[in-house]
């Protein structure tokens, strides 16, 4: 019997299928993919992915770095821009990006950024921060904390755990009495603003490494 891993699929790309994971994680969440389901969501037989993608390892690989690539290669600094304005721009696109993708979260939090193309983007970084006479090895801190942060904090706001997807937290109320400031500040909104929190710690932390220089 012939392996129909083997041959490609007329009208199939891996750039289609890594799109259409990403399109099934989106609406169904991360535990119900699976070849044979995504293959059946696309109208073709699972098997058939295989060519493109032989495991489902190089799949998830695979959506990390489409996801990746969708982000950062619509945001494209000028040449000569500052680097500490190049990666905060880098950095408020990766989380709006995120946002509109929170089933992803899990996926790009857990699994390692080893394709090629993923590293095409930290070369790109490291090329724009060295250029400008970062040191390597500050750009490469630079650049991780800033990729750990915006994933942890958008993972705080909008992600979720494989398997729970629609599992919603019952909302608790603060004592006033036991806990009077933490009260105040969700009854005020006080530091609760995801978006006021995001742009001012990206900036805290791009800022502060630019003065360390």
């Amino acid at each position: 019997m012939a392996d129909r891993r083997a041959r490609p699929r007329p009208g199939l790309s891996r750039e289609k299928i890594l799109d259409a994971a990403i399109e099934f994680v989106d609406a169904q969440g991360l535990s119900a993919l699976s070849t044979r389901r995504l293959g059946a969501a696309m109208g073709v037989d699972g098997m058939s992915l295989y060519h493109y993608l032989p495991s489902k390892a190089a799949l998830l690989d695979g959506m990390v770095e489409r996801l990746l690539e969708r982000s950062l290669s619509a945001i494209v600094p000028p040449a000569g821009t500052p680097w500490p304005e190049a990666v905060t721009t880098i950095a408020h696109a990766l989380r709006a990006t995120l946002v509109r993708h929170p089933a992803m979260l899990a996926i790009l939090a857990t699994r390692p950024v080893n394709s090629f193309a993923a590293f095409q983007i930290l070369e790109s970084g490291l090329a724009v921060m060295c250029g400008q006479g970062v040191p390597l090895a500050r750009a490469m801190d630079v650049l991780n904390a800033v990729a750990t942060f915006v994933i942890g904090h958008t993972l705080a706001e909008v992600g979720t755990t494989p398997g729970h997807e629609s599992a919603q937290a019952e909302p608790v109320a603060a004592d006033a009495k036991a806990h009077p400031l933490l009260a105040e500040s969700l009854a005020t909104g006080a530091g609760t603003d995801f978006d006021s929190r995001f742009a001012q710690t990206v900036e805290f932390i791009v800022q502060g490494y630019a003065r360390a220089d």
